[in-house]
Parts: C-alpha cells; sequence; structure tokens
C-alpha cells in the first residue's frame, strides 16, 4: 500500500470532525471567539435550526484585513505565541482552527472591521475553493460571520443531523450556556426573524439574578443558594439549589472554570459529592457555579472541544468544591440556626432545652393538654426496629424549668395526623414532617459516632458467614481496605462466601450480614478503587439505617413537649431542612403567605 500526502481540503474536513459536529459546535466556537474579542454585544440569528443558516454578529475588536486570510488558516492565531502561553491559557478559544475547520465543512462569508478602518472587509469562502482576496464591505465595528448550508458537500455528515426542531434545541442550550459563562455579553438568540430571548448585560446583583431567571427559569432562581468561598488560591462563587429542587436528569448542571464552561468528571464528582447525604441517589443537583484559579494549574488543551480539562491537583479541586458546596447546602451552622437561651440551664449531652416550661413567653395554647411542665421526657420510636436488628430506644431528653425566647422552628401547638407537627413562629407558622426531620437527627448522630473511629471494630464471639454471589465476593474482596475503614474485618473463605470476624462497635447488635450484603450491593453501582465512593456507600447505608431504625414514625402520637423537643433538636442539627432522601424536612409560611391565602387586605 502507497503512502501519499492527503490534500489540504481532505485534511481540513478531517480536522474539521474534531471541531465541528453540528450547527451547535459551529455556534460555540464563533461565539467564543466573539467573546475573546471583548464584544459587549452577541446577535445570533438562525434558520432551519442553524443547519440552513447560522450567523454571529459581533461588536468586538474586529480583525485587519491584512490579517483575514490568516484568520481562515489552521494552526493561526492571535492568542498564543510561546509554550509559555499554552501552558496559561486565559481565553475560550487558542488553538486556531475553528474557522478553517467550519469552512472546510460549509459555506462562510467572515466580515470584519476594526475601529481604526473607514468600512469592513468581506471575505467569502467556499469549501475546497481557492481562499479569495477580501473586499470592502459597509458594516458596523466588529465582526459578522455567516455560514450556511452546514455539510452540504460532505453528505456522509450531513446524514447524522437531525431534523431542525433538535438542532434547535442544541442551538438554543449551547447560546445560553456561554452567556451563563459571559454576564457582561448581552446576548439575542433569533430563530427564523423572530427573538426567542435577549439576555441583558448585568450590571449588579439583581440584574445578574434576571439575567439569570430568563436563561435557567425562575424556579431554578427561587430555589438557590447563593454561595461565595475563597481559599488554596481558588475563589468559587455562585448558586446551588435546594435539594428538593432535585432533577430526573443533570440538564441544570454548569460550572465554568476561568469562564470556560466544563463538563468534568472530577469536577460533577466533587458537587455529587457534596449532595451525597441531602439527595437521593438517583436524582441530580442543579447548580451554576463560577470557579477562579490559576490558569497554569490546570491543563485545558485535552481535548479539542475544550470542555475536558487535566488538573494539576485534582484531590485540593475535588475537596474545594465539595465542602464549599456542601457547606452551602447544609445552611447556616447549628449554632448560628438555634443559639442556646442564656438563662437556661446546662443541658446533659444529648439533652434539647424545653421552651415549653412555665416561664416561657406567653404564647396560644395547643388543642390538646399541656404535658407536664418538670421532668425529662423519652421520646421513643414505638415499636420501631433497627434495620439490622433491634436496638436500644432513642432519646431526647428535656431540661427543666429552661426559658428561651422564641426559637427558630418556634413552640409547637399540634400535631397533624400524626405525620406533621404545627408550629407556631415569631413571623408565621412551621410545618414540620417528624419523621424526615428525626430521621435526619439520627443519620448526624450515626455519622458523628462513627466519624474518626474507623479503628474502633468489635470482634465477634462466633463469627458469622455471608453467602453472595460469586462477583460481589469478588468486588468485596477487592474493597477490603474500604471496608476495613468502617470497622469491618472480613475474609474470603469461599468462591460465594464471607466470613465476618469484627464489626463496627457503633453498629453493636445489627445484623451484620445484612449490613454486608448492602454495602456489597453498593459496591457494584460504584469504581471500588474510587475513594470518594466510600462516602457515598456509607451515606447510602447510614441514610438506611437512619430512616428505618429509630426514627419517630409517622402515626406515632407525641405530647406538646415532646413535639417541642424535636423541634429543638432539629434545629441544633447540621443539614436539618431535608431528609437524608433530600425530601424537605419543614415549610414555613409566613404571615404574609397567610394572609394572601386567605385575600387578607384586598
Amino acid at each position: 500500500m502507497t503512502i501519499k500526502a492527503l490534500p489540504s481540503h481532505l485534511i481540513n474536513q478531517i480536522a474539521a470532525g474534531e471541531v465541528v459536529e453540528r450547527p451547535a459546535s459551529v455556534l460555540k466556537e464563533l461565539m467564543e471567539n466573539a467573546i475573546d474579542a471583548g464584544a459587549s454585544r452577541i446577535q445570533i440569528e438562525a434558520d432551519e435550526g442553524g443547519i440552513a443558516r447560522l450567523q454571529i454578529h459581533d461588536n468586538g475588536c474586529g480583525i485587519q484585513r491584512a490579517e483575514l486570510a490568516l484568520a481562515v488558516t489552521r494552526h493561526a492565531t492571535s492568542k498564543i505565541a510561546s509554550l509559555d502561553d499554552l501552558e496559561s491559557v486565559a481565553t475560550l478559544g487558542f488553538r486556531g482552527e475553528a474557522l478553517p475547520s467550519i469552512a472546510a465543512v460549509a459555506e462562510m462569508n467572515l466580515a470584519s472591521r476594526c475601529a481604526e478602518d473607514e468600512h469592513g472587509w468581506l471575505l467569502a469562502l467556499r469549501p475546497g475553493e481557492t481562499l479569495p482576496d477580501p473586499r470592502p464591505q459597509p458594516m458596523p465595528c466588529g465582526t459578522q460571520i455567516t455560514v450556511s448550508r452546514l455539510f452540504h458537500r460532505v453528505p456522509a455528515r450531513k446524514r447524522f443531523l437531525r431534523g431542525a426542531k433538535t438542532e434547535l434545541g442544541h442551538l438554543d442550550a449551547t447560546a445560553r450556556r456561554l452567556a451563563l459563562g459571559a454576564p457582561e455579553v448581552d446576548v439575542r438568540f433569533v430563530h427564523q426573524g423572530r427573538m426567542l430571548w435577549h439576555a441583558r448585560a448585568a450590571e449588579d446583583d439583581a440584574a445578574l439574578e434576571q439575567r439569570i431567571a430568563s436563561l435557567l427559569g425562575e424556579e431554578f432562581v427561587d430555589q438557590a443558594l447563593h454561595l461565595g468561598y475563597e481559599g488554596q488560591g481558588l475563589r468559587l462563587s455562585g448558586w446551588v439549589a435546594r435539594p428538593a429542587f432535585s432533577r430526573s436528569r443533570g440538564d441544570l448542571q454548569h460550572v465554568f472554570i476561568n469562564g470556560r464552561y466544563i463538563r468534568d468528571r472530577l469536577i460533577i464528582g466533587a458537587l455529587k459529592a457534596a449532595y451525597a447525604d441531602v439527595l437521593h441517589y438517583s436524582r441530580h443537583p442543579a447548580y451554576l457555579l463560577y470557579l477562579e484559579m490559576d490558569p497554569r494549574e490546570l491543563d485545558v488543551n485535552v481535548h479539542p472541544t475544550k470542555q475536558e480539562v487535566r488538573f494539576r491537583e485534582g484531590r485540593r479541586i475535588f475537596d474545594f468544591l465539595r465542602r464549599s458546596v456542601q457547606q452551602a447546602v447544609a445552611g447556616p451552622a447549628p449554632a448560628a440556626f438555634a443559639s442556646p437561651p442564656q438563662n437556661a440551664a446546662e443541658p446533659q449531652s444529648g439533652a434539647v432545652v424545653d421552651p415549653a416550661g412555665p416561664d416561657a413567653p406567653e404564647r396560644p395554647e395547643p388543642a390538646s393538654p399541656p404535658a407536664p411542665a418538670s421532668g425529662a421526657v423519652r421520646l421513643q420510636s414505638g415499636s420501631a426496629q433497627m434495620l439490622y436488628g433491634s436496638a436500644a430506644p432513642r432519646q431526647l431528653l428535656i431540661a427543666e424549668d429552661a426559658v428561651a425566647p422564641t426559637p427558630p422552628l418556634g413552640f409547637a401547638l399540634a400535631q397533624i395526623h400524626g405525620v406533621y407537627i404545627l408550629s407556631q413562629t415569631e413571623t408565621g407558622a412551621v410545618l414540620v414532617d417528624m419523621h424526615a426531620a428525626h430521621e435526619r437527627i439520627v443519620l448526624e448522630e450515626l455519622k458523628r459516632r462513627l466519624q474518626g473511629q474507623t479503628a474502633v471494630s468489635q470482634p465477634l464471639l462466633l463469627p458469622s458467614t455471608v453467602n453472595l454471589q460469586e462477583d460481589e465476593a469478588d468486588r468485596a474482596e477487592e474493597a477490603l481496605p474500604m471496608l476495613e475503614r468502617l470497622g469491618l474485618d472480613l475474609r474470603r473463605v469461599g468462591p460465594q462466601q464471607l466470613e465476618i470476624r469484627a464489626a463496627p462497635a457503633l453498629l453493636d447488635g445489627f445484623d451484620h450480614a445484612a449490613l454486608v450484603r448492602d454495602l456489597v450491593s453498593d459496591l457494584g453501582e460504584a469504581d471500588v478503587l474510587d475513594l470518594h465512593r466510600l462516602e457515598f456507600t456509607l451515606d447510602r447505608v447510614l441514610g438506611n439505617m437512619a430512616c428505618k431504625s429509630g426514627s419517630v414514625k409517622a402515626g406515632r402520637a407525641l405530647d406538646r413537649m415532646e413535639m417541642n423537643a424535636l423541634l429543638r433538636q432539629i434545629e441544633r442539627t447540621p443539614r436539618s431542612a431535608q431528609c437524608c432522601h433530600g425530601r424537605p424536612t419543614w415549610v414555613e409560611l409566613s404571615m404574609d403567605a397567610l394572609d394572601k391565602l386567605f385575600l387578607r387586605g384586598r
């Protein structure tokens, strides 16, 4: 077989395959170039989902006439000049491949004018044809690129395009994503002559929220929590949605690093870990985050689309993102949420101050008779069983004769159908799902007691045997170092058998065989060699324990003192706004909201 050099137009078409997949790919490259050119306004116009025509017009710095030909030549760029530049890329585009790749598979008109020129210059390119000379073009300052008949001369590629409606969806998503990454740029999106949306440049925080609402929806903004963290040479800002605003798909997940949209496995894993114990594992969180870091600490030159990156210190990035988002999702620290009363008696370990004592501020009495004002009350879960066997009932202790101002979750008034607690606050009312709330309390207690106790295991008097499928036993054997961190001492004693020789002291009395089966089942859904999966597995197992263990069950009748004790523990518990499956544990109705329900003041 003879070796021969490929013709230049075929080389360009092959290179285009790495950059141009569909109209949305063209839009991404051209819009990034416009942002790099310092544009403050970008208008996108498309026909037939961008297949027939796609035009991007910006008011950036423009391209000089003498450089127009270079602009459509491969590996020609104004953004890097040395290896040092490549190792600290600060622009969105830098490869110098976008324009020649697009021109290789579509008809392209490139018109541009610099501020010092009297008029612009137009370069009309056709696939496979000789590069023409620029001709004068009247136009405002900036650049206008029109791409028509995409893949018209490459029918094999054109067959992979979808219908106009589908391609429009990809165009729209790409344009919105890029607009989110450059909030200072005014972006208009027009299809078939009709403007679909207009994202106005954000000059302040209020305008930024309006812009985000126009691009991601009002509901996201309503459910989002703003965050801002800085440390270790990293700065993170943006919005993370409350766990209750979860999605069946990861379609509302946007992360920008130094302004560049990133879809990276390490980033996704860190953010999933941040939501691990407040969101059901089958649901996806929503977020819009901006990470700023030294460009020398990451390599963006690992993929033609530049959406994947390589970090110099991946673990540091992972931990910073996880901790920051985890703290934001968890809400205020318990100490800030419910400060202990200054004149209350010092409660014992595990005790909760009961503000329903005789010296508490006056408030409406509940319909049910009040509980005794003195003595410690034990809140049990009735006949509830721990998931892995019986265990001692959990206790909520209440100190005597405590005096306190109205706490954040107020004072209990009544229990509704054995499921919800109705509480009155200073500004309205709160409804608490008592099972979901106590589930979170139990989970946090389990985590607290297990944390730092990975070496504390209790040898079993009689080792027990677990029968598994052979592939499950293989996974468990591979994960033995990880399982040892949980205090489990396991040995492979057969193709389908594991022997349990020791178990975590915290889980004394549990069905250890059932625990091991659950762990192995979870390991089947993860890469057991990935260390951060330990946390996912542990959180899920502990969450199941909390859900089916000593948590207060729906239908359990509580007196007022027990209800107040539960409210106080919720206030002191991290991440208490949602259970381990992401459901809200309580909701608040302000007086304004209640008045609106009953049309008061109208």
